[in-house]
């Protein structure tokens, strides 16, 4: 294991029960997160995106404002969803944003998840063309955004501009050298892994993919997780790819995560329907002591086949009991997986 970081939802909700009560909260405790992060030594700090709902929604502000705080932590996503994105506009704001936090972004991207409203993407302007499905458009945004992303000028310059052109075709500015090679797909198939190797993307895998053989959820990504592999190496890639997974993982070092997480609820893989046909598998949760969770976690398939585990936390729970969480695993766990 190379790398460990978080991934926050970003939930707020007005309840006394909350200490993220509003989107300023939200979106200010986000920024100081990732500043305690990179204090306590972890080495990414991600964040959800979800439209209509209370949630983080806009993530280009909230990356360029944590860039801007922070020198060393990677700042990424997981997930856009690009059915909702213009890919023109995207590679602007993703562009100025790496630039921002001097070459950190790490943007992780995909078709989504079943949102707050039907056909949310609608309401942004945008649907897919006769015969394809929503999937299909999201993917389509994703190779336009990926294409544009090369920097190499496409579009016609006017003959009497505003402000002198360089020669030949322009290409859209800002743009930052390298960004193209820290983009991922965030695949819920194994299918969808071996697209994004094919197009040289980095992988995230989640803490659900669909059920596609019955075996627990760990062996599953695993399998995923050498599929890509493997198709990246068919593509004939140069670089090595990278592959993150996403755990809820809680070590019990105080009698606040006792009393938080220490019920062992959802200690066991959970199968459910994230659409109505589509059976998925969700991985468990693992709270314990730490060297309990050192032992379940050496045997977590995927955690050994990735390279960067991203660890979701209870944002609601506010910044000072994140940051325990993350230092407690940093500290008492994390070394026996390899990192560092």
């Amino acid at each position: 294991m190379k790398k460990i970081g978080f991934l926050s939802f970003g939930h707020w909700t007005p309840s006394s029960q909350s200490q993220v009560r509003s989107a300023s909260d939200a979106l200010l405790q986000s920024i100081d997160l990732a500043v305690a992060a990179e204090q306590l030594g972890a080495d990414g700090a991600y964040f959800r995106v979800h439209h209509f709902a209370r949630q983080l929604a806009s993530p280009f502000p909230l990356m360029a404002a944590v860039g801007a705080k922070t020198s060393r932590i990677e700042i990424g996503t997981a997930v856009i969803d690009m059915r909702y994105e213009n890919p023109l506009y995207m590679a602007e704001d993703a562009g100025a944003t790496d630039i921002i936090s001097g070459g950190r972004l790490q943007l992780g991207i995909s078709r989504g998840s079943p949102e707050q409203v039907i056909d949310g993407w609608r309401y942004f302007g945008y649907g897919p063309q006769e015969g394809q499905s929503d999937a299909d458009m999201a993917r389509h945004h994703a190779e336009v955004f990926l294409d544009t992303l090369r920097g190499v000028g496409f579009a016609q310059p006017n003959p009497r501009p505003m402000f002198p052109n360089p020669p030949g075709l322009l290409r859209l500015e800002p743009h930052s050298e390298g960004l193209r090679e820290r983009i991922w797909w965030g695949a819920a198939t194994n299918a969808t892994a071996e697209w994004a190797a094919k197009l040289g993307m980095n992988l995230q895998s989640s803490t659900l993919k669909f059920d596609e053989n019955g075996k627990p959820f760990h062996i599953q990504q695993a399998e995923q997780i050498r599929a890509y592999r493997e198709a990246w190496k068919a593509a004939g890639h140069e670089r090595q790819p990278r592959v993150s997974v996403s755990r809820s993982i809680f070590a019990l070092v105080d009698e606040r995560d006792r009393a938080y997480f220490g019920g062992g609820n959802e200690s066991r893989d959970q199968i459910g329907f994230i659409e109505e046909n589509t059976r998925a598998i969700f991985g468990r949760s693992y709270a314990a002591e730490p060297d309990v969770l050192i032992k379940e976690l050496a045997q977590d398939e995927a955690i050994a086949e990735a390279d960067t585990l991203l660890l979701t936390v209870p944002n609601q729970l506010g910044v000072d009991y994140n940051a325990h969480v993350l230092e407690a695993i940093l500290t008492h766990v994390a070394p026996a997986l390899g990192w560092r």
